[in-house]
C-alpha cells in the first residue's frame, strides 16, 4: 500500500525544471520545501507557510504569493514575474541573485510585480534585480 504525497513531498519529487500551472497550494504545509528548480505559473501560495523552504533557482509567473509566511526561506537566483507579493514576511530570508520583474502583458501596467507592505529586515539582498516592481520599501525601518 503506497502512502499518498503530500504537497511537499509531490513537490520534492518532481523532475529538475518540471513546469506547474494553476495549482493551488493554499492551506498546504510547505515548512523546508525543496523543490527542484521547478516553474510555476499561476499558482496560488496564498497565505502558505513556506518558512524554511529551498526554493533556490524556482520561476514564479502570475503567482500569487500573498501573505505568505518565507521567514528564513532560500530563493538564490529565483525568479518572480507578475507576482502577488503583497504582505509577504521575507525576514531573514536569502535573495541572492533573485530577479523580480514584470510580464509583458502587452498593456501596462498590467505583468508588474507588487511588493506592498513586504517584510525585509534581515534578508539578504545581494545583487537582486528589480524591474518595474511596486511597492519596493525604501524606508530602512523595514530594510533593518
Amino acid at each position: 500500500m503506497t502512502t499518498p504525497l503530500n504537497a511537499r513531498r509531490r513537490l520534492a519529487a518532481l523532475p529538475r525544471y518540471a513546469a506547474l500551472e494553476g495549482e493551488d497550494f493554499t492551506g498546504q504545509d510547505l515548512t523546508s520545501a525543496r523543490p527542484s528548480q521547478l516553474r510555476f505559473t499561476r499558482c496560488s501560495f496564498a497565505g502558505v507557510d513556506l518558512r524554511q523552504a529551498t526554493l533556490d533557482g524556482c520561476w514564479f509567473k502570475f503567482c500569487d504569493l500573498s501573505g505568505a509566511d518565507l521567514r528564513g526561506a532560500s530563493l538564490r537566483g529565483a525568479r518572480l514575474f507578475g507576482c502577488d507579493l503583497r504582505e509577504v514576511d521575507l525576514r531573514d530570508a536569502d535573495l541572492t541573485d533573485a530577479e523580480l520583474g514584470r510580464v509583458n502583458s502587452g498593456r501596462t501596467p498590467y505583468g508588474l510585480t507588487n511588493v506592498t507592505g513586504v517584510r525585509l529586515k534581515g534578508t539578504l539582498l545581494r545583487n537582486v534585480q528589480l524591474d518595474d516592481v511596486i511597492g519596493w520599501p525604501s524606508e530602512p525601518d523595514n530594510l533593518a
